[in-house]
């Protein structure tokens, strides 16, 4: 039995962001990065429907491990506008989604967990998506028992694997992932996570 995080332990903060776990409210910035193609280039190689955002929401939403494994908001402390989210979601392969049916409140997934991120492209190029991630994974290792995280990329995407690399993690070759078999993975262990001093 896994005990439940406090929520207030849920929500994370950097210099620059707050990170909390996602919310319904939180559908407008959901619909902002699923719907932008640009944001999605990467991902799915095209954006979602609004309608079919909404409806997958609930989903979203979930979370498991006692509230340790899910999707979190990332919000700019300076605005308090919301730019993106962050994830430790458990990798899908043979699937191209996730498996929500895997979070449960009270285990954690059978499967490889990864950080992940999407920010609106407004929030680009600014060192965002690296701070956030860094937070996350010191949450993981902090806060969970898990002793490795990975990432997944596409191949070209190599703006996202230049932050995993800031973050501590290393490539670890071609993988199936997301029902592809050429996916770049990366990863990082609890021990490399202390020694490379990447906290955040």
């Amino acid at each position: 039995m896994i005990e439940p995080l406090h929520p207030d332990r849920l929500i994370l903060k950097t210099k620059r962001l707050t990170i909390a776990p996602l919310r319904m409210s939180d559908l407008d910035l959901v619909q902002r990065l699923l719907c932008d193609a640009d944001v999605m280039h990467y991902v799915t190689g095209e954006a979602e429907t609004p309608e079919a955002v909404k409806r997958n929401l609930p989903n979203a939403v979930r979370r498991g491990a006692g509230g340790r494994i899910g999707f979190w908001s990332i919000s700019d402390n300076a605005t308090g506008s919301k730019i993106g989210d962050v994830i430790l979601m458990p990798v899908p392969i043979d699937q191209d989604d996730y498996d929500f049916e895997l979070l449960v409140p009270d285990a954690y997934p059978d499967a490889k967990i990864e950080v992940g991120y999407l920010l609106v492209p407004q929030a680009w190029g600014r060192g965002i998506a690296t701070e956030a991630c860094a937070r996350l994974l010191r949450f993981a290792f902090e806060e969970t028992p898990l002793t490795e995280i990975f990432a997944t990329t596409d191949p070209d995407n190599k703006k996202s694997q230049n932050v995993l690399r800031k973050c501590g993690l290393h490539a670890i070759g071609k993988r199936r992932a997301y029902a592809w078999d050429d996916v770049d993975w990366f990863q990082v262990t609890r021990t490399e996570w202390h020694v490379k001093g990447t906290r955040s």
